[in-house]
């Protein structure tokens, strides 16, 4: 009986180890060097290379069990007459029934600026921006699709950033005609590099907008998020797909990011290339936002708040 039950208590344990997913630095390099390659050509909203890259991503969310939370995973708007961009949402369902409704967005853009028209490199492949953040949504919802959580997810690529933040005004529009229950959104950008010389690990745009950095310090038991001053000075929480949802639907929404405008010299640069990231950094980072994001799901009571 006892050799049963030690048998029976082995094979739950490995059943749950084999069920989650290990953040690793090989699947971000994988996943990074494809989405900022040539064959991308930059990720430009409307083109071939955003395509490919969100046929792509279709194909992570699809292979892990992640639902679309539309009829399909594209969330489809037009930039300009005859262009057309399209977000990608997939659904992670929470299980418990008085908070599954409340939905958390992890999101970053996807999109970037394209082939240039001088120079002998003309492609922008934007592995910091935003390849970089993307990839991190792209982790996040692989570890995520197999675990069990409170409330639900939203994984968001959003296009059109680059165009002035077009694929997140739509977004943020729709969901509040619709009356979505949005909790809280937290942007990722440019993480591609660490930050130099801080004693936290991201800067967390408009800080004291909310207590969100305070909150997930608690929850990662880490100095995860920090405040950064010239993230303020250049305004940087209405540059990025956050500030639309704190506008339409006055919730906290904020974007992390480790760009500091002095450890990356390649911003909008054709040499913006997946060479230059540091795929170690990347994986710590990811790993930390994941432990504070699993705290903040499963949480009993919605503890981030806007600040008054």
């Amino acid at each position: 009986m006892m050799r049963k039950l030690l048998f029976i208590s082995l094979s739950l344990i490995f059943f749950s180890c084999s069920s989650s997913y290990e953040i690793s630095e090989q699947s971000i390099a994988n996943h990074l060097s494809t989405l900022a390659s040539d064959a991308h050509e930059g990720r430009n909203t409307g083109t071939p290379g955003i395509e490919k890259s969100a046929v792509y991503i279709e194909k992570i969310f699809r292979e892990n069990g992640l639902k679309p939370f539309y009829e399909t995973y594209r969330d489809s708007f037009q930039v300009s007459p005859g262009l057309i961009g399209y977000n990608l949402i997939a659904y992670k369902e929470g299980i418990d029934e008085n908070l599954k409704d409340d939905l958390i967005i992890i999101g970053a853009h996807y999109d970037h600026i394209g082939v240039q028209e001088e120079g002998e490199d003309k492609i922008a492949n934007g592995a910091n921006d935003n390849a970089s953040g993307t990839v991190s949504v792209v982790e996040l919802a692989k570890y995520f699709a197999k675990k069990k959580t409170k409330r639900s997810i939203l994984f968001v690529l959003f296009s059109a950033e680059e165009m002035g933040l077009i694929g997140s005004k739509h977004l943020a529009k729709r969901m509040s005609a619709e009356k979505q229950n949005i909790y809280t959104l937290l942007n990722i950008e440019m993480v591609g590099v660490p930050l130099e010389s801080q004693p936290y690990s991201a800067y967390l745009t408009g800080f004291d907008k909310s207590n969100m950095a305070e909150r997930f310090n608690n929850f990662t038991r880490k100095n995860t998020f920090g405040y950064f001053e010239k993230a303020a000075e250049y305004q940087l929480f209405m540059r990025s797909d956050n500030y639309p949802f704190y506008q339409e639907m006055n919730i906290p929404a904020q974007t992390l990011c480790t760009f500091d405008f002095s450890n990356y010299p390649y911003y909008h640069h054709v040499d913006d290339e997946f060479e230059l990231m540091d795929i170690q950094h990347m994986q710590s980072l990811i790993s930390e936002i994941a432990t504070g994001i699993e705290k903040m799901v499963n949480e009993p009571e919605n503890s981030i708040q806007l600040n008054e």
